[in-house]
This record gives structure tokens, sequence and C-alpha cells, in this order.
């Protein structure tokens, strides 16, 4: 497993070691020494471990977020996609965080096996770009619907750019998150 520092300080991308021969291939997902190790190596904080694995099934053009937990059960991510695309953000809503409101977006697809690490104080959302996209991720609390909150995807003073859609469509979203307020409204926003 290989850790790339993103331009969001402690956001990752995790590049798994993949084996294949003429009958497919192999992968470890996650494998906790290694991922504590990488982590020591590249100087970052460590984070409590994960308690609960999610999976997500989206049609193309579903957009799930920006969603977060505050304490005392704001969570960690490890996210991948193990059928499909999608475009995964991460977004720091850390209050006096010298990197407040900045995202950082990256593709993932069960081709290049890619995975991206979300630390706490961080809002999570996923753009699927195919049918039957399938995202599993790793969280470090439990869900907590006291704790949750959301901003909306399409917040002006974050400026996404989220991938575009065939037809110029807009994205398909759950009555929760189209409702969700600005990063600047958000009640109780920030880690």
């Amino acid at each position: 497993m290989k850790l790339v520092k993103t331009p969001l300080p402690g956001v990752l991308i995790v590049e798994p070691a993949v084996y294949g021969d003429e009958r497919g291939w192999f992968m470890e997902t996650f494998n906790e020494p290694r991922w504590r190790r990488a982590l020591d190596e590249l100087g970052e904080p460590q984070p409590r471990p994960f308690v609960q694995d999610n999976h997500s099934c989206s049609h193309a053009g579903v957009l799930r977020g920006l969603h977060y937990q505050l304490p005392p059960h704001a969570q960690g991510k490890l996210v991948r996609v193990v059928k499909g695309r999608a475009f995964d953000v991460a977004v720091d809503i850390r209050r006096g965080s010298a990197h407040f409101g900045q995202w950082f977006g990256v593709e993932l697809d069960a081709v290049n096996r890619r995975q991206i690490w979300i630390p706490e104080g961080f809002a999570h959302g996923f753009l699927a770009l195919e049918d039957d996209t399938q995202v599993l991720y790793k969280t470090t609390d439990v869900y907590a619907a006291p704790c949750e909150g959301g901003i909306r995807w399409d917040d002006p003073d974050l400026a996404i750019r989220w991938p575009s859609l065939p037809n110029g469509a807009p994205p398909r979203l759950s009555e929760r998150d189209a409702r969700a307020a600005a990063l600047k409204d958000a009640v109780g926003s920030g880690v």
C-alpha cells in the first residue's frame, strides 16, 4: 500500500498493491499494521480504529453529500469504489484551519482501485459517474443521527468543480441533500 499526499493536508490517496497474472488479480483492501506504518512514515496522525463499514449503490448522476458528523461521533472515512466510477470529494470544515472551506476531488473506480482517506473534520460527498456505482467505506465511528450534518453540494463559496453529466443534466439528490445549508450557514459546521 502506498499513501499519497494531496493538496488538502490530511486527505490521502491510498494506492493498493495489486498482484495479477493470467488467472486475474489479488489485492489487500485493508491491512491495519501496514496502514498504521504507512501513516507513520508520512508523519500523518493515527486515526481511531475503524468500527463500521458502509456500502452504497448509485445510478449515474446521483450525488450523495456533502455529509459529516460532529463530535463525539466525528468520522474519518476510507473510501473506495468496487464497481463503476465516482468523483469523490473531501471538504475541510475545521473552523480555524488554514484550509477551511477548501476541497479536494479525485476519481475513484473499480479499475484504478485507488482509495481516499478523509480524516475527521472533513465533509464528504461523491457523484456517481456510471450506473451501478458501488462505494464501500470504512468509518472511525458509528452513524449517529444527532451528530450528522450536511453542506450544499453547489455552495458557491466552495466552488467544487463536479464533472459534467450527459446533456448537462443536474445531479439527482436526496431530499435531505437538496435542503442542505451553505457552509457559512451550516449549524455547528466545523469540528
